[in-house]
């Protein structure tokens, strides 16, 4: 896990590339803290920069940016490919020669052998920037899952791109923004891919890879790798039997490291199942890290005590206190690069497990988005009947007290993201227009402008769900937060739940062996309820949460901020202290403040 950036701009010389792409790397190394590197091409105007989390082959043999083939090829990369020794055994056989122990080195010599074909054969979670210098191309690359972000701006002075938007800042001309980004965060709660809070930066697809030409300035962008919803496997037996071994498979690759690993233990289903793999497997003993509260109703103590002494794990239970929370709440708002609602669960997790001495955890992360965890997939059964009223009336639900009432306005809009805002959206756009003082037509061309995602009405209502989950809330908040809150003390995450071949597992099999009307995720539960203490899987959702209301209800930070908008913050903080307004709504417009 890395940091990484590049410029391609004819207009600089090599000392501005190299000292821009410096500047660009200085400002993302928290996410690189163990070593840096630079690579410069005065002939083609490119600068390549490196900030390096060293978990693979720790020795100076995986500095980054990375030479390969008589530096024809040249790399800076972040990620793990968790199936690299077996692709590294093929490479030897073929001829390929390694110098490093690093899966970086593999990637090279990969590409080597079989160019762009080699990206599909790849499983593991990446970004990487690829440069061939015999034939002045770089390629930009991003794992199928979007789990490793990537930004990048294709404009006529070149190419340029970075792991996190601010990377971009000493880049005066892309720093135009993006006036549109309030809209989407009040709606969403985040920024839906591909919109940032800078107009001309965005984030390569997942699955893909661009390919710029250095000549001509020419570029396209190439899928390789994208999963489909393809229902197969109707035999449940069979579907529990493949999901005990390919994710215990998963975990085990995951576990690859050479710096210290461990696992997220929340007390859910989850993070118990991925701890229990990992403690057959792991050689040592297993190293778990966990988060609990003073206030009785949110900590997940006493089912985390019960994996605890079932898998003889050493565990580092950290109390959160209210206090601790206000001291670090302005920091954890800093250290968001894109605005989302959520993150700060994650923020302090990474914390504690740094502190403990650890710097790669597995997470859960994937399991609620592949078996039916959220309410939504019993709420995506209402939307076909909903979907049949006639726009016009639809948007009348705006004026109702009462959310979700309100949300059934989104429904007006088309598709996948009409389907996700009645399900999760946050504002509905009256409600937008009137905290951003524009009118309801913009809003609404707004959010009908961006995203533009797939048809999915041909998918049954479970994945619809699933898919509107993996692809708007996993992949825009959830894997965005994960990156950002750990790769800011220095932390790993990986997510055996989205490893490549389980995946494609997972989305083979049919919903009606797959989602239930009883039990959320009762495949998964049935999969591995023999090795569970029953209450870790026979008990009431709880996610990963905080006292989150209280507590932002008690922060002077809170207070004093929102005050900052005159009238207007002052009525929202006493809406919100007075129940009428969810605590996600209230950190967007935080964030809305803070980024405006």
């Amino acid at each position: 896990m890395c940091r990484i950036a590049g410029i391609i701009n004819p207009s600089f010389n090599t000392e501005t590339l190299a000292a821009k792409v410096k500047e660009m790397c200085r400002l993302l190394k928290h996410g690189g803290p163990d070593d840096e590197g630079l690579y410069t091409s005065s002939e083609h105007h490119l600068a390549l920069g490196h900030r390096r989390l060293a978990l693979i082959d720790l020795s100076p043999g995986g500095h980054q940016p990375m030479a390969y083939a008589a530096e024809r090829y040249w790399i800076t990369y972040n990620g793990e490919l968790y199936n690299y020794i077996e692709l590294k055994k093929i490479l030897e056989k073929a001829g390929f020669v390694f110098k490093s122990a690093s899966d970086t080195e593999v990637i090279l010599a990969a590409f080597a052998a079989w160019g762009t074909n080699a990206f599909q054969r790849f499983n593991g979670m990446f970004a990487f920037a690829l440069w061939d210098q015999l034939i002045a191309t770089v390629y930009l690359v991003r794992d199928a899952s979007g789990i490793k972000p990537l930004y990048y701006a294709v404009t006529k002075e070149g190419l340029a791109f970075a792991s996190e938007i601010r990377g971009f800042a000493p880049l005066e001309y892309l720093q135009q923004e993006n006036t549109n980004w309030p809209v989407y965060l009040l709606a969403y709660g985040h920024l839906p891919e591909p919109v940032t809070t800078l107009k001309k930066v965005k984030p390569l697809q997942k699955g893909c890879f661009l390919r710029y030409h250095v000549s001509g300035k020419q570029w396209d962008i190439e899928s390789f790798n994208h999963y489909s919803y393809i229902e197969e496997n109707n035999n449940a037996a069979e579907a529990k039997e493949l999901i005990r071994d390919q994710l215990q498979k998963a975990v085990q690759r995951h576990l690859l490291s050479d710096a210290p690993i461990g696992v997220f233990l929340s007390g859910g289903l989850d993070s118990g199942v991925v701890a229990t793999l990992a403690a057959k497997c792991h050689t040592a003993t297993l190293k778990t890290i966990s988060i609990i509260f003073e206030e009785e109703k949110y900590s997940e103590k006493k089912y985390q005590d019960l994996l605890i002494n079932q898998l003889g794990c050493t565990n580092t239970q950290q109390t959160l206190s209210e206090d601790e929370f206000n001291q670090h709440f302005p920091n954890i708002i800093d250290a968001m690069d894109l605005p989302g609602c959520d993150g700060i669960n994650t923020w302090f997790i990474s914390k504690y497990a740094r502190e403990s001495g650890i710097k790669a955890v597995l997470s859960g992360v994937g399991g609620d988005e592949l078996f039916g965890g959220y309410p939504s997939f019993k709420r995506i059964k209402t939307v076909k009947w909903v979907e049949k009223i006639p726009p016009a009336l639809l948007k009348t639900g705006r004026y109702s007290g009462s959310r979700k009432l309100r949300r059934m306005a989104y429904l007006s809009l088309d598709g996948a993201k009409g389907i996700y805002l009645f399900l999760r959206g946050q504002f509905v756009p009256f409600e937008i227009a009137k905290q951003l003082n524009i009118s309801q037509d913009e809003v609404w061309n707004i959010l009908d402008a961006q995203p533009q995602l797939n048809d999915i009405n041909q998918l049954t209502p479970g994945n619809r769900a699933g898919w509107v989950e993996m692809n708007l809330y996993m992949q825009n908040q959830l894997l965005r937060d994960a990156d950002v809150m750990s790769m800011t003390h220095g932390i790993e995450i990986r997510v055996p739940f989205l490893d490549r071949d389980f995946v494609k597992l997972a989305l083979r099999i049919k919903s009606a062996v797959k989602y239930s009307d009883v039990l959320p995720k009762h495949l998964l539960i049935d999969s591995f309820k023999n090795e569970l203490p029953q209450p870790i899987w026979n008990r009431p959702k709880m996610g990963f949460s905080f006292p989150f209301s209280e507590w932002l209800s008690r922060s002077e930070f809170v207070k004093d901020t929102m005050s900052t908008y005159g009238q207007a913050g002052n009525e929202n903080y006493n809406d919100f202290v007075k129940g009428n307004m969810h605590w996600s709504q209230l950190m967007s417009l935080l964030l809305l403040r803070k980024n405006g």
